[in-house]
């Protein structure tokens, strides 16, 4: 079982008052012309992500049909969690919504001591999009396939290591998923932010890790890394030779990134249904599909409920492993 060292309630407070210090000034825009605010869609990571192109792109398009201003606000810090407790804390008045990932339900069960349950305390809007991680190696390393990495990791357990861009990140616990579907031990080395990770998988000083496929493509299409598998059900047209792990015999491993946006709890429920529609209707747009294949996402729609079930039954289901797996917060 991996273990790492918990932080106190102290330290993640401290974290967070910085953290949000450092946006202080992005927390009240300007009202509109016509008096009312403009809508925020707070980003809880940094500027260039997949959760950032998305707001980036919904944000003008939603604008035009909302007939109001539309910002986005990047509040970083914390694993995603000052950003998330931006909207959580935030008024149910339609003027404040949450472009997430599947960290936040993750972070739930890493970080009990946050103070609110982004679970319970949002509202789903809809569902906008999945991505997909490949599990890459280094040519170095002599593995074709996942099955190659599970068989050396069978023959000497913790020899081999792995990186992901920090604890708890969708990159680490999907390894971890993995790693107990295969029966195997490898050796987390946890880094922090995906930049420095990937680095030293280039480098070879790392032996494999799970990336999303806009990463990973340009580094694989020129040799530099090896793709093993794809932790999905389905084989990716990015990269249409590269097996599942399923089919690479390393396991029926599916870690499937969803997307999706969400409003502080306690918005009305008309509201939240037109909020929806024109999402879908955005998303449904080939420009909209465009943009977000070319980073290796595929839209994706459906009703609010919908999307509150599938939060729900990916919250208990990283719940189980993280408890399992007895992994802990840095």
């Amino acid at each position: 079982m991996n273990r790492f060292t918990s932080p106190s309630r102290r330290h993640w407070l401290a974290t967070a008052l910085l953290a949000m210090a450092g946006v202080a000034q992005a927390q009240a825009p300007a009202p509109a012309s016509g008096g009312e605010p403009p809508l925020r869609l707070i980003v809880p990571f940094t500027p260039g992500t997949g959760i950032d192109l998305i707001a980036r792109t919904v944000g003008p398009k939603l604008a035009e049909r909302l007939k109001r201003p539309v910002v986005v606000d990047n509040r970083v810090g914390a694993s995603g969690n000052i950003g998330t407790e931006a909207v959580v804390r935030a008024a149910p008045d339609g003027n404040t919504l949450l472009v997430s990932v599947n960290t936040l339900v993750m972070n739930r069960s890493l970080y009990p001591q946050a103070g609110f349950d982004p679970v319970r305390d949002l509202t789903p809007v809809g569902l906008t999009s999945w991505g997909q991680l490949i599990l890459v190696a280094h040519p170095k390393s002599g593995f074709a396939t996942a099955a190659d990495l599970v068989a050396a990791a069978k023959k000497a357990p913790g020899r081999l290591n792995y990186a992901s861009p920090g604890v708890g990140t969708p990159h680490h616990l999907s390894m971890e998923l993995f790693k107990s579907t295969a029966g195997v031990f490898l050796t987390h080395i946890p880094y922090r932010g995906t930049g420095p990770a990937v680095a030293d998988m280039l480098g070879g000083q790392v032996d494999a890790m799970f990336l999303p496929i806009h990463v990973a493509l340009p580094q694989v299409r020129a040799g530099k890394l090896v793709a093993l598998g794809i932790g999905s059900d389905k084989r990716h047209p990015l990269l249409p030779d590269v097996p599942t792990l399923a089919e690479a015999k390393a396991g029926n491993v599916n870690v499937d990134m969803w997307y999706g946006i969400f409003a502080p709890k306690g918005m009305p429920a008309a509201q939240v249904s037109a909020l929806n529609r024109e999402i879908n209707d955005i998303l449904a747009g080939e420009d909209v599909k465009k943009a977000f294949s070319g980073q290796g996402m595929d839209p994706s729609t459906g009703t609010p409920e919908a999307f509150g079930r599938l939060v729900a039954q990916d919250a208990d289901r990283w719940a189980k492993l993280i408890k399992a797996q007895n992994i802990k917060a840095e």
